[in-house]
């Protein structure tokens, strides 16, 4: 009886214990089910919220936009206006503003962000400078230069501007005084000038920075050469990418962005990166109308291209100053030797070179010790010598921005000048090694190979302001192309017709038998298979009737439809690039005979362009050899 009593105890306590947890589970359950329902409530009001806030902050900008698009910001009744005029005269000994750069200056005096494009010598530096000396505060310059960032420098220094340098070799001592006149009030510091990677590596300059901001001493930030910022430029720097921080960082402090190439689709990725996207944008014209452009058939060998190279150096611009662009630093080494030995007086600039070294070539090159600098693009942005008469590229650019911005170095002061193309298709293949890894680096590259080839024979100078979302008329090139120039001693004769149908057909049967035999062409291989040479086992059924070079601009035009495309493959000392077959067939097989002939032979060499221009007068000063493809 008594281990009965204890049973139905410990077993009344089990069930009342049981009941006890099962109700206060249940007051859980209800209690998370009114929680659930309160926060559905909370996410739609959430939800509600934001999209009222963006609808509200679109309006709120939306006015600001109009407001500012209203505003006549070439206007001289801002509060600075007189001082602005007073001191371009006395301090910059600048008489009158050029155009774009009253409206850059008075949009970021009044505190807002500000994108200005602008050419190359058209003064974007000022549009910084003379803020910077009217206003309060420190105006800091990012530049991915230091050679550049000196030479400003040392100029404002001259004007008795208050301007300093930071990067990896400035003295501590010096560094820590300028971190602590950041935060210095009255502010004698007018211009801070550093690179992009002392923002991104430097925790310590970007605290006083913060610093300087929260005392209300940063008055702006100028990025010099901001195309940099998107993968789309032409020369394009991870650790400007870092910049996009700074609108965050320092919301209230103007952003003015300047570069002197900047497409629609750069200028909207800097945009976005930059986190400007309601800027005010300024943009200048890209047409300079003293250069004259052309495209020349580089002969295959070396020392044939030199000896062309030479004899048009010798016989046109004797004693005049130029550079010569080169793809690699032992071209620039060969082509500066070789040169030398048909006495044109050069000197070779590159990155392997030592930093005195570099100076030095480029200082005797200034001082016309020196006729023409043989470079790569090491010898880049900030070269500023107004008497260049001709710009050579040995090689193809890599881009079309990266053209426009190494040829735009010639005839700065005004005065005609040449900027000269040397196309072969083999230079293709060496640079799309180089850039098929960038996200946008075929593409780009086959936009030049486009502008050489120049299917659609247009004026090369529209082709250009096609590029940068630009309309050039034929007036607006006053023949100052190679398309445009003509006469009647320039007419291209004796052209012969041809279809390539056939030969459309024989480059498809050399790449599927090459394919079928699990076997790689490189363009080389593909073109001596056309034209009859190299393997028997890899030439077609068909013979071409195409010369080399006709068989080099087919090719070319093949891959620029995407009837062929490039294959790379890597070994342990290069990249090679082979020919495969594209998507889509070739539409080169659809154009009339004679069409394909004139394209074939004058795209290239500039040729008569259209009835149009027969009329037109021949300008003795920029009148150049036409070369006649067989």
């Amino acid at each position: 009886m008594h281990l009965t009593k204890v049973f139905l105890f410990f077993s009344s306590e089990m069930n009342s214990d049981h009941l006890t947890v099962k109700q206060e589970l249940q007051d859980v359950e209800q209690q998370l089910s009114e929680v659930s329902n309160q926060i559905e409530i909370l996410l739609n009001k959430q939800s509600s919220l934001q999209e009222k806030r963006r609808y509200l902050k679109k309006h709120l900008l939306g006015i600001a936009e109009r407001q500012n698009a209203s505003h006549d910001w070439s206007s001289e009744e801002f509060s600075w206006s007189k001082q602005l005029r007073q001191t371009c005269q006395s301090v910059f000994g600048i008489k009158d503003f050029r155009p774009n750069q009253l409206e850059a200056m008075n949009t970021t005096l009044s505190g807002l962000d500000c994108v200005l494009i602008l050419p190359t010598g058209a003064g974007k530096s000022l549009c910084y400078q003379l803020p910077a000396v009217v206003s309060s505060g420190i105006t800091l310059v990012i530049s991915p230069l230091v050679s550049l960032m000196e030479d400003q420098v040392m100029s404002l220094e001259k004007l008795n501007i208050s301007a300093v340098m930071l990067n990896a070799a400035t003295p501590k001592e010096v560094h820590s005084s300028v971190l602590a006149d950041m935060v210095k009030k009255p502010c004698k510091l007018k211009l801070l000038y550093v690179t992009p990677e002392k923002l991104a590596k430097s925790k310590q300059f970007m605290n006083k920075l913060e610093a300087c901001y929260k005392a209300g001493l940063l008055s702006r930030i100028a990025i010099d050469e901001v195309h940099c910022c998107s993968q789309w430029g032409h020369d394009f720097r991870p650790d400007y990418k870092f910049l996009g921080i700074l609108k965050k960082q320092f919301p209230n402090t103007p952003i003015l962005g300047l570069t002197a190439t900047a497409s629609t689709q750069v200028l909207v990725d800097v945009q976005r990166i930059l986190q400007i996207p309601h800027a005010q944008i300024y943009k200048g014209s890209f047409n300079r109308p003293n250069l004259h452009y052309s495209v020349r058939e580089k002969p295959a060998s070396h020392e044939d291209c030199v000896d062309s190279i030479s004899k048009l150096i010798t016989a046109k611009y004797s004693g005049q100053s130029g550079i010569i662009y080169c793809f690699s630093r032992k071209d620039t080494v060969t082509l500066t030797s070789d040169l030398n030995a048909r006495w044109v007086k050069s000197a070779c600039y590159h990155a392997d070179m030592e930093a005195d070294q570099r100076s030095r070539i480029h200082n005797l090159w200034l001082s016309n010790s020196v006729q023409v600098i043989v470079a790569t693009i090491a010898f880049g942005m900030g070269i500023d010598k107004p008497d260049v008469r001709f710009v050579i590229h040995h090689s193809l650019s890599k881009s079309i921005e990266n053209y426009y911005q190494e040829s735009g170095r010639a005839g700065r002061d005004g005065a005609p000048a040449d900027c000269v193309l040397y196309y072969r298709l083999a230079d293709v293949f060496r640079q799309s090694c180089m850039v098929f890894t960038e996200a946008t680096g075929l593409e780009k590259l086959y936009n030049i190979v486009s502008y050489c080839v120049n299917l659609s024979s247009q004026c090369r100078r529209q082709l250009l302001a096609g590029h940068f979302s630009e309309v050039w008329s034929d007036d607006s090139c006053n023949s100052m192309c190679d398309r445009c120039y003509s006469d009647s001693t320039n007419q291209t004769s004796n052209q012969k017709d041809f279809s390539t149908a056939a030969e459309v057909r024989l480059v498809y049967e050399i790449l599927d038998k090459a394919s079928a035999k699990d076997v790689r062409l490189t363009s080389q291989k593909v073109l001596e298979a056309m034209t009859g040479k190299g393997a028997v086992q890899n030439r077609g059924d068909v013979s071409c009737k195409l010369s080399r070079t006709e068989c080099e601009y087919l090719i070319a035009t093949m891959l620029l439809e995407g009837s062929v495309r490039e294959d790379f493959h890597f070994t342990p000392y290069s990249t090679i690039s082979y020919l495969v077959v594209g998507n889509r067939k070739s539409t080169t097989s659809h154009e009339s005979p004679a069409k394909t002939s004139k394209r074939a032979s004058d795209s290239i060499s500039g040729g008569a362009r259209n009835k149009s221009s027969k009329n037109k007068k021949p300008k003795a000063a920029i009148s150049d050899e036409v070369i006649v493809l067989d």
